[in-house]
């Protein structure tokens, strides 16, 4: 069984995931520590819990979302693994930094890229990868069917949707990405989201304001 835990991290509350089993494996994703607290924090649960890091994963590369990636790449010796339409947002790290009046932003590069279709395991569990652009080009999400919920990044939130003005978003993409991959799956299935509170794909079929006319 995943145990799921959400930390929130950084000046753009932005939450960043551990997934672990029994094995004592587990996978990070979108680690967006920023702060040696929150770098603290992530580390302390990974110890306290008897955790192994074995893979370093990204919904997509948008500066809130990697700000801890290279803290935990070098911890715990993880390449990056993302889409490989992550590229240039991950090249543009930096700017986006000074943009915000943020220190210069090292990460490290995707070493391995992720597509639709590919199965990340660790320990005993996996999760399946959904392609689903719009918000970034390359932005994915991580679907376990057996217990139910999606690791969402920015798609999907409560009662809204991911933001299509960063470059590389399209809003009619975005859509057809909720319409198309995640409003065919289970109304039961939860989503844990990258800023606020979890969700379910019901909910938002019924609730939220902005895809009542995408459903209709």
């Amino acid at each position: 069984m995943i145990h799921i835990k959400s930390f929130t991290f950084n000046p753009f509350s932005e939450n960043t995931y551990i997934l672990y089993d029994e094995s004592g494996e587990c996978v990070i994703i979108d680690s967006g520590c920023s702060f040696d607290e929150e770098e603290n924090e992530l580390a302390a649960f990974i110890s306290d819990n008897h955790l192994r890091p074995v893979r370093l994963l990204n919904t997509h590369c948008h500066i809130d979302h990697i700000l801890g990636n290279k803290f935990v790449s070098k911890t715990y010796g993880l390449p990056l693994e993302a889409h490989e339409n992550e590229k240039d947002n991950i090249n543009r790290a930096d700017s986006y930094a000074a943009m915000f009046d943020m220190n210069s932003l090292e990460t490290p590069s995707i070493a391995k890229y992720l597509n639709e279709g590919d199965i990340v395991i660790f320990g005993h569990s996996k999760l399946q990868v959904l392609f689903t652009p719009g918000h970034a080009p390359g932005h994915v999400v991580f679907y376990e069917p057996d217990q139910q919920f999606i690791i969402g990044g920015d798609v999907l939130f409560r009662d809204s949707i991911g933001r299509t003005d960063l470059p590389g978003g399209n809003y009619n993409t975005l859509i057809q990405s909720i319409h198309n991959k995640l409003f065919t799956l289970d109304e039961n299935i939860k989503v844990y989201p990258g800023h606020g509170p979890e969700t379910t794909i019901g909910y938002e079929k019924k609730f939220n304001p902005f895809l009542q006319e995408a459903i209709s």
